[in-house]
């Protein structure tokens, strides 16, 4: 029996027993704003229901274990045969049916797709980032297969199925499948053009050997993989080509695939990442030979707005996590909530939440428009929000943290699985540099992205003298082209900020893109969370974001 020492008092109860999309004023604005009014009381139901399953007590728990209990490698069975096979919890196969089942992977298969992916993408990030990994490749690969329409044929059925079938064998034989890549190598990291993975032509027409080590190959598991090798010439090119690599042959038999480790990570935990060894591998070509850039660049950009989507959800749940806390803990005589500063700080961590979320379902709108506008903006705003939204993820869920005190760096509050998942995403499909670098290459190599992008902004114009002095502050920067590398992460950075307070100032409430543009654009904020100026409606802007158990 526990004595009067041990009553507890002034704990916030657990966040669970609630919907998460429902809950979120944002996300849930977002996706009506942007879906087809038609399809919007089928996306709610479905979206909903998701949500009340990410906010489940069983769920969460799901997500505890996962990481809780990582994956492990098994190269060889008792007998001393090779199986290259990695053992999950059950817990992982339980979140992956769902997340498949949700339709996380069946975008490109129905109507208003990428947007309703989008937002359950974002929802179900909150619950665990490690099964995402998997379910993103999946979603991806589909626009790679499809420069081969003998290829999307056969695979494309089976990736957008909303079956989990997790056993292995030959793809013919499953209701559904996943697929996950290998391009970085250990020599290049992501400049894969130096990737030295040789693949040598067979007898059969576009099938070929595979010779290498790829450095980081993710969910292992998965029915097949995309690739990049250097091809050696055949009737073709040779050159950096692209390949499908199935983990299991059409006889049943393993393909050559030897995994040698699995990555130690700081985070992403319950996800596997290996390292994994070709050595007459069979694999199918994708596309044309030498031109496996250009056959995976579609599948790079969903890989990177779904980067953005998942730090998005990140967010999203830190700060529902600070605020719900602070909501119920009293401390100096009244309510965290109430305290100003603590306002400050929580007002200032919503924007930054409302900002991504906000992002991220427009570029996701702009994916199922489809039209030559869209896409010339997504050229150039999807490495932007890449980069920036990816980057604000850390500061966030560290600031969140300590919004809990103690409490926040403690496991048992969740807070420190959110940090240790943060950086991830800003390091995946190519980190900061690479993503200013790309944003460089479509300012010089596609005007027509730059025309987008500021038709974009300049819808908001006229609204707000912060954002209108930004835009022309921008125009100045892009009209110096002198030293432009060594200024990209700044002008990167920019674009994203203009781009999100464009979108506030058109689609969120006042007070929220009043503070947004006072202090990203307008320079009325510190360097550190909760610097906002006192002036403004912080309590309306924490109300919007307090999760509503």
């Amino acid at each position: 029996m526990s004595g009067n020492t041990h009553t507890v008092t002034n704990q916030p109860p657990p966040l669970v027993g609630y919907d998460v999309y429902s809950a979120d004023r944002v996300l849930t604005e977002a996706v009506e704003r942007h879906l087809d009014p038609a399809l919007l009381d089928e996306v709610r139901g479905e979206l909903a229901a998701l949500g009340r399953a990410s906010g489940s007590a069983q769920v969460q728990e799901w997500g505890v274990q996962a990481n809780e209990h990582p994956p492990r490698l098994r190269t060889h069975d008792r007998y001393g045969r090779r199986v290259d096979e990695v053992e999950f919890h059950p817990a992982w196969h339980r979140l992956l049916g769902k997340g498949v089942s949700a339709g996380l992977t069946a975008a490109w298969s129905r109507p208003g797709g990428q947007l309703r992916r989008a937002a359950a993408f974002l929802v179900w990030t909150q619950v665990d980032a490690g099964n995402c990994c998997p379910l993103s490749m999946t979603h991806a690969a589909v626009p790679a297969l499809r420069t081969d329409p003998a290829l999307a044929a056969e695979w494309e059925p089976r990736l957008t199925s909303m079956v989990y079938d997790r056993e292995l064998r030959p793809a013919r034989l499953k209701a559904g499948a996943l697929f996950g890549m290998g391009m970085t190598e250990k020599q290049g990291g992501s400049d894969v053009r130096a990737n030295t993975t040789s693949a040598v032509p067979l007898a059969e027409a576009g099938t070929y050997a595979l010779t290498g080590h790829k450095w980081f190959c993710s969910a292992p598991m998965s029915d097949g993989f995309l690739v990049l090798a250097q091809a050696a010439p055949a009737k073709g090119e040779g050159g950096l080509t692209c390949f499908l690599v199935p983990r299991v042959l059409e006889d049943g038999s393993r393909n050559v695939f030897l995994l040698q480790r699995l990555k130690d990570k700081l985070g992403n935990r319950s996800n596997a990442s290996s390292e994994v060894e070709f050595d007459g591998t069979w694999a199918r070509r994708v596309g044309e030979e030498g031109r496996g850039v250009r056959t995976i660049i579609d599948m790079v950009a969903a890989t990177r707005l779904d980067c953005v989507l998942g730090s998005a959800g990140l967010m999203r749940q830190a700060v529902a996590q600070a605020v719900h806390h602070c909501t119920y803990r009293e401390a100096f005589g009244g309510k965290l909530l109430d305290k100003p500063l603590m306002r400050n700080v929580l007002a200032d961590l919503a924007l930054e939440s409302e900002a991504a979320t906000t992002l991220a379902l427009r570029l996701a709108a702009a994916c199922d428009d489809g039209g030559e506008q869209e896409r010339a903006l997504l050229r150039l705003a999807v490495p932007a929000a890449k980069y920036w939204v990816t980057k604000r993820c850390t500061p966030v869920a560290v600031e969140a943290a300590e919004c809990l005190g103690g409490n926040g760096y403690v496991e048992d509050s969740g807070l420190p699985r959110l940090v240790r998942e943060s950086p991830l995403n800003s390091v995946w499909e190519g980190a900061g540099n690479v993503q200013a670098l790309d944003v460089l290459r479509a300012l010089q190599r596609e005007p027509q992205a730059l025309d987008a992008y500021l038709q974009e902004v300049g819808r908001a114009r006229g609204a707000d003298h912060r954002l209108d002095g930004a835009i022309k502050d921008l125009l100045t920067e892009l009209a110096d082209l002198d030293g432009i590398e060594g200024r990209a992460r700044r002008l990167t950075e920019r674009l994203a900020l203009v781009l999100q307070g464009s979108l506030l100032v058109r689609h969120a409430p006042p007070e929220v893109a009043d503070a947004f543009c006072a202090s990203r654009l307008g320079g009325d904020g510190g360097a550190a969370f909760g610097t906002l100026p006192s002036s403004l409606d912080l309590a309306s802007v924490v109300e919007r974001a307090r999760p509503v158990v």
